[in-house]
Formats: C-alpha cells, structure tokens, sequence
C-alpha cells in the first residue's frame, strides 16, 4: 500500500467536490488532467497476469497462483512472489530473470488490456464529462500501447478519447522516453488547449510539478502506489485514496 495514505485527510471528499463545482462553471475551457497508471487504473491484474506466466514458464507451482492481491507494496515484484509463498531468497535470486520478463510484456498493449478501474474512478470522470469541462490523459505509456489502452477505458466505461474531440488522450512518443520529461514538456501543451482546474497523478514528483507549473490549479496526489522514489509531497497537493465516496 501507498506510505502516502497518512495523508489522507478525513474530509477528502470535498476536494472532489470542490473540482465538480468549478468545472461546471469553466465549460471547455476548463481542463481536468488525469494520468491512468495507479490514478485511474489499477494495474494489479496486469503485473499477476505477468507473474503466473512466469510460473508457468519456470514450472514454479505457487507463481501460477498469483492475484492482484498479492501486490501489497506497490509494484514489488519481489514482495508478490512472497506472497505467493516463494522464499526471500528465492525471490531475491529469480528477481532479475522476472523483472525481464516482465519488461518484455507489461509495456505493451495486449497485456494493459488487464487493468481495472480505481474505485469510482468511472463515475466521476463522466460526471466532470457531463458538465462539458475537458478530460485530458495525460499519461507516460507510450504510443505503441494506445490500441490497448483505448480498449482498456471502454471496457471500464470511462470518457473515451477522439482526436481533436473533447477528451483527450497524450502519450510520450516511445518507451525509452523519460516520463518525467514527457508529463514536463506536455504542460506547454495543455496551456494551449485552455486552462487546467485540476490535475490527478498518483507519482509524488509529477503531482508536484503540476503543483509548481499550474499555481491556480488543485494538484491532487493518488493514494495507491508509486515508482517508490522518496518525494515529499508539495504542501499544495491533496491526497485522495480513491473516487468513491
């Protein structure tokens, strides 16, 4: 789970709230910027699907067995094969083989067609559909996964992206691109399509540039996992758990 959650403030809601009113109020104009990885899905039938296939392949019985519940610490592959009842050092000395495999495969479109929707995360990206302020992905899954990831939004039934149309969706060029750099450089773009009300990242250091660049903007940091770097959170950011309340 997310070391972010203490954060988490009792009256969490509102600040959701909060973004519906002012986006009714904007119409286009107004830009409501979501990335999807751990902010509006959840990737843990992906990472389960990747490590039972490695169990498979390896012929090791307990790996075969693995659900999106053994990922308890985020995107630890070493902590979900313990859970599955693998040793420490066992997992230690499989990890480098597993995090190939799982390179080969989680970075592509077949296999991010396994995601699920963060809890509520459907319903209030329509409501702000609703009241015709823009929804914009912005995400740092690159353009090879975009067939994926567009099947993966209607399967959730989430806001679906057309070029040029009122939701949108931004992907880096290529994979070896820097995501840091891409969600940077895609700040220039969005100025230009109108103006951002609010913005949902689950990394500390994307939430926070969204916090620095867009000053009337409510930066709102997602309480799930992350890529485990040690950011402190900017004092503007509000961290949410979920969208269902």
């Amino acid at each position: 789970m997310s070391d972010y959650l203490h954060r988490v403030a009792i009256d969490w809601h509102q600040t959701l709230d909060q973004i519906l009113a002012l986006a009714s109020k904007s119409g286009p104009q107004g830009l409501l910027v979501f990335d999807l990885d751990s902010t509006v899905f959840d990737n843990r039938p992906r990472q389960a699907r990747i490590v039972r296939e490695f169990g498979k392949a390896k012929g090791l019985a307990g790996l075969t067995q693995c659900q999106p519940w053994h990922f308890t610490s985020g995107w630890d592959l070493r902590g979900a094969t313990r859970a599955c009842g693998i040793s420490a050092a066992d997992s230690e000395a499989m990890y480098p083989e597993l995090k190939a495999f799982w390179q080969e495969r989680f970075f592509t479109s077949e296999y991010c067609r396994e995601d699920i929707e963060v809890v509520g995360a459907p319903r209030y990206l329509h409501a702000l559909d609703y009241v015709k302020a823009r929804v914009i992905y912005v995400t740092g899954r690159h353009e090879a996964m975009r067939e994926g990831t567009e099947a993966c939004l209607e399967r959730c039934r989430m806001p679906m992206p057309s070029k040029g149309g009122h939701v949108q969706l931004l992907m880096k060029p290529l994979l070896p691109d820097s995501d840091d750099e891409y969600k940077r450089q895609a700040h220039a773009q969005l100025r230009q399509m109108g103006t951002v009300l609010a913005a949902f990242d689950n990394e500390p250091m994307h939430i926070n540039d969204y916090a620095t660049k867009f000053e009337t903007a409510i930066p709102v940091h997602l309480a799930t996992d992350h890529s485990g770097r040690d950011v402190q959170l900017h004092p503007r950011c509000v961290s949410i758990p979920h969208f269902a309340y």
